[in-house]
C-alpha cells in the first residue's frame, strides 16, 4: 500500500491496517503513568536484577516513586522503516534484506513486527504481526527506486509503533538525506516527544549531513549509528535488538508536575556508578 502524503498513511494505519490492539494486564494507560524504557550498564556490562527501589526518577526536578520496573519480559514490537530509494539498489539492498532477516530470526513468539518502505512515497508492507514470515516476504519483494522520504517514512514508522501497548522499537535505515518529504523535521521531532517509541538509527555517511535522526534517536532515547558501508548491517541490526531487550521498562504516576508541556526526566541507579541510557524528557498535555 503506497501512500504519497503522510497525513493519508496517518488515516490508513488508524482506520484498520492495525490489527486489535493487545490488552497490557502490567500497564496503566498513558494518561496515567509515564513509561520510560532504560538501559543500565556498569563498565559496558548489563546490570540486572534492579527493582523499583533502586531507581531515582525525577520529573521537572521533582522526585517520583517508581511503580513498576521489568525486564526481558513484555514482548517487544520492532518497526523496519527502511529507505528504498534508488540509491540503496544492488549491493545495499542485498545488505539490508540480510539485516532485516537475521533481526527477525531473533524475535521471541509474542514479538511483534512490522515493516515500512520509503523512497518518494511511503509504503506499508506489513502492519504490527507475530508472522515473521510475512514480513520477511514483504522484505524480499521491496524494490529500490526514487528519491527519498526519510522524514515522512519516519514519522509512519512511529505512528505504527505508538498503535500498540507493547514496547516499540522504530529501527530506522537511509543512506542519504530527504529530499522529498511532505513533513518537517520539528513535526516529527514533536511527535517523538510525546511518544514512547524508541528510535535507534542507521545511517550511510555522505557529504550532505543532517542531523535529524540524531536528534530523533536522543529524545527517545535510542542511539545513531553511522557507518561508511551497508557490509556489517547485520551485526548493528542485531546489536540494536539486543541492546532493546536487555532495557528496563520503568513505569511511575507522575506527582507534584504540572500536567502540559516539557518534562525533564533524570533516571539514576542507587548507589552505584552505573551508566544509564534514557529519553531527557517528554511532552504532555496539549501545549
Amino acid at each position: 500500500m503506497n501512500m504519497r502524503h503522510p497525513v493519508a498513511l496517518a488515516l490508513v494505519l488508524s482506520a484498520g491496517t492495525i490489527p486489535a490492539i493487545r490488552q497490557a494486564p502490567t500497564f496503566s494507560t498513558r494518561l496515567e503513568a509515564v513509561r520510560v524504557d532504560v538501559l543500565v550498564t556498569d563498565r559496558g556490562q548489563l546490570v540486572r536484577e534492579l527493582k523499583p527501589a533502586d531507581f531515582d526518577v525525577s520529573d521537572n526536578g521533582v522526585a517520583q516513586v517508581v511503580d513498576l520496573v521489568t525486564f526481558e519480559q513484555v514482548p517487544l514490537n520492532v518497526i523496519l522503516a527502511l529507505d528504498m530509494s534508488a540509491s540503496v539498489a544492488g549491493e545495499r539492498l542485498d545488505h539490508l534484506r540480510s539485516a532485516g532477516s537475521a533481526m527477525l530470526n531473533q524475535l521471541k513468539k509474542d514479538d511483534q513486527a512490522a515493516l515500512i518502505t520509503f523512497n518518494h512515497s511511503v509504503a506499508l508492507g506489513t502492519a504490527l504481526t507475530t508472522n515473521v514470515g510475512a514480513v520477511r516476504m514483504a522484505l524480499t519483494q521491496a524494490e529500490a527506486a526514487g528519491y527519498t522520504s526519510l522524514i515522512d517514512g519516519t514519522y509512519a514508522g512511529m505512528m505504527l509503533g505508538d498503535s500498540d501497548v507493547g514496547r516499540a522499537l522504530l529501527i530506522v535505515f537511509s543512506d542519504g538525506v530527504d529530499t522529498s518529504s511532505w513533513l518537517v523535521p520539528d513535526m516529527v521531532l514533536e511527535t517523538a516527544r510525546r511518544s514512547d517509541v524508541v528510535v535507534y538509527s542507521v545511517a550511510v555517511r555522505g557529504p550532505a549531513r543532517t542531523t535529524f535522526l540524531s536528534e530523533l534517536s536522543a529524545l527517545t532515547g535510542g542511539a545513531l549509528f553511522e557507518v561508511d558501508s551497508t557490509k556489517n548491517l547485520n551485526a548493528i541490526f542485531l546489536g540494536i535488538l539486543d541492546e532493546f531487550r536487555h532495557r528496563y521498562l520503568l513505569s511511575y504516576s507522575p506527582r507534584g508536575v504540572s500536567t502540559d508541556g516539557w518534562h525533564r526526566l533524570d533516571v539514576r541507579v542507587k548507589g552505584r556508578k552505573a551508566t544509564v541510557k534514557a529519553r531527557p524528557g517528554y511532552l504532555a498535555g496539549s501545549n
